[in-house]
């Protein structure tokens, strides 16, 4: 565009300006415009020679002197002054700051080209059309300018007009960019180079001073443009870091002040708004942000919606979380849990149907292999010992419930938990914090544990854990015996191939590869004794016990003192206690055996008590 271009465009200075400053200089007043905001006295010839409104007004009033004219739905006085400057032929620019205001005033005073060539709506028409929407900052101001016009604004289609023209420009600038990203392999292949910076995505920062419904106006534009979800996103996460840090009330729930309640519901309006702005696709926002939106969303107690869709959202992507995102504060009464778990146990249960959900948010095919090393198992596998260090962190609390840690244990599958000790960790400290936790109680918590899956040193600290009831510790026993043999018949390699319990295969072969088979040998030879040691102390407590089994009693009698591990072991394994343990890997006990266990358990409680 040429200087001559811009000087039309712009409201250059008027041939009839010096005309207009002569004959109106010394010319009284003989009409005063009252606006919202201000009164103006001015010259009637003027005002009816380019505003059709003002020549209707006069010419309705019979009275040729009238000197008096309301203008109270006039949008602002410094729009009306602007106006009355063409009128008089006053020189002054059209710029960003100011064309939405000329837009609103020329429609409201009627200043078309029906009462005069070139007059203010054209000219504003015109700027507005050929400078302003090609130009995305300048659009950003517009819709600044707007805030204060609505609806005015809408009904010209100023708004629109520039929202439009804001995708547009986003979107192209988008293309620009991938192509400049755009780079030929060593194979003569063309291909995106991800590790270019994208410079498509600067509007991102000009977009964040818009009001909240423009805003939401220009993303949804956007969307249908087909801007990329990365982008859509980053934007979100800036707008609302703008938005929601900036306001005080938001940390400061307990104000009252008439201030902090509306700006309460301003930040609960952008959370809503984003929730909903959210893209589709998994990973376009961090989840970090999303747990961060669900907080302020559980602060600022917006519609269940809202949070149901945020809880989604994050269940739908739960393997990327950390431990902090998971410790949500609880806003609730003072007798509550430090921390929200309603709202974790909801977000794991979205986690654990999203294969089984038909209206997934993220791509089916990630999901579609069931192999051991498919996306999901591993998913799987992160989250159970996300929620492990949960609990752990959790267990300490003094209110929380035992059925509050427990469904929070158990909405896993079996099989997302190979290894056992985080589990048994957070249940360790829950005893500990809840010292006066009943015997029923701890055997039930205890059930949750597969003393199976215990590596060597959980286990080994499992047998000395005094918290743990009595059942528990015969089966840690009985299991590390069981390890312990297998992994002795494993070090021989001449030896014929044994079969061995499966739960401790991952265990020996780990600690087989980490020494050599003559430390390997020793090192188990003392692990022997120390768990003779143990057992010993075992018998001790469960003498009772051995009374009521005469024929046990019998049998051990007979055998030899260095038999007599592998003979006690032999009975135990014959007692049906250890077919209530929490593995669901373990053959069923029998009918009798159950009974018989059910008799052990009751005299040992009561020689314990």
């Amino acid at each position: 565009m040429d200087k001559h271009q811009q000087q039309q465009l712009s409201l250059a200075k008027c041939s009839r300006q010096k005309y207009s400053e002569w004959i109106f200089r010394d010319v009284p007043s003989d009409i005063t415009i009252e606006v919202s905001g201000g009164t103006f006295a001015l010259h009637k010839f003027p005002l009816v020679s380019r505003s059709g409104r003002i020549r209707k007004l006069v010419a309705e009033h019979r009275d040729p002197d009238i000197s008096r004219v309301e203008l109270l739905n006039l949008p602002g006085a410094d729009a009306f002054e602007l106006a009355a400057k063409f009128c008089y032929g006053i020189n002054f620019e059209i710029t960003s700051s100011n064309v939405a205001q000329l837009c609103c005033v020329a429609d409201y005073l009627e200043m078309t080209e029906d009462f005069s060539k070139d007059n203010l709506g054209s000219r504003a028409e015109e700027y507005l059309e050929s400078i302003v929407c090609k130009n995305l900052e300048m659009c950003v101001e517009v819709l600044q300018q707007c805030e204060n016009l609505i609806p005015l604004a809408d009904e010209l289609r100023i708004v629109s007009r520039c929202i439009d023209a804001i995708a547009s420009k986003a979107c192209a600038e988008q293309i620009a960019s991938s192509f400049s990203r755009l780079e030929y392999s060593s194979s003569g292949r063309l291909h995106m180079n991800k590790q270019a910076k994208r410079e498509g995505d600067w509007w991102i920062e000009d977009l964040s001073v818009l009001r909240v419904d423009f805003y939401q106006r220009v993303m949804t534009a956007m969307k249908c443009r087909g801007v990329r979800p990365e982008s859509i996103g980053a934007s979100l996460v800036n707008y609302a870091q703008k938005e929601l840090t900036k306001k005080s009330s938001l940390w400061n729930p307990s104000s009252q002040t008439k201030v902090d309640l509306i700006s309460t519901e301003h930040e609960r309006l952008v959370v809503e708004t984003i929730v909903n702005l959210l893209p589709v696709e998994k990973l376009a926002v961090p989840i970090t942000f999303l747990f961060g939106l669900l907080r302020s969303a559980v602060m600022l107690d917006c519609a269940i919606s809202c949070r149901l869709d945020l809880e989604r959202r994050i269940g739908s992507q739960l393997d990327v979380a950390t431990l902090d995102d998971l410790l949500i504060p609880s806003f609730r009464h003072a007798g509550d849990t430090l921390f929200d778990v309603d709202t974790v146990h909801r977000i794991l249960v979205n986690f654990s149907q999203q294969d089984d959900s038909e209206d997934d948010l993220e791509d089916a095919s990630v999901f579609e292999s069931d192999s051991p090393h498919s996306p999901s198992q591993t998913a799987l596998f992160k989250v159970a010992k996300l929620v492990d260090n949960y609990l752990a962190e959790i267990a300490p609390d003094a209110n929380l419930k035992l059925s509050k840690l427990m469904v929070i244990a158990e909405t896993l599958p079996t099989h997302a938990r190979t290894v056992h000790d985080g589990l048994y960790r957070a249940i360790d400290i829950y005893l500990k914090a809840h010292q006066g936790l009943p015997d029923s109680d701890r055997k039930k918590l205890c059930k949750l544990i597969d003393f199976q899956k215990l590596s060597q040193e959980a286990g080994a600290h499992a047998a000395q854990n005094e918290r743990l009831p009595l059942q528990a510790i015969v089966q840690v026993l009985y299991f590390e015996q069981i390890r312990l043999r297998n992994t002795l018949c494993c070090s021989y390699a001449d030896d014929d191939h044994k079969p061995m319990h499966n739960s401790w295969r991952i265990s020996s072969g780990a600690l087989s590869a980490a020494m050599s088979p003559r430390d390997n040998y020793a090192s188990l030879r003392r692990e022997n004794r120390e768990l003779k040691l143990e057992l010993a102390r075992l018998r001790m407590r469960l003498n009772d016990l051995e009374k009521e089994h005469v024929c046990m009693k019998r049998d051990m009698q007979k055998s030899h003192s260095r038999k007599f591990m592998s003979s006690f072991s032999k009975k135990i394994g014959k007692l049906s206690i250890f077919g209530h343990s929490s593995s669901r890997g373990s053959s069923s006990p029998s009918k009798n055996s159950h009974r018989t266990d059910s008799r052990v358990i009751e005299r040992t409680c009561a020689s314990t008590d």
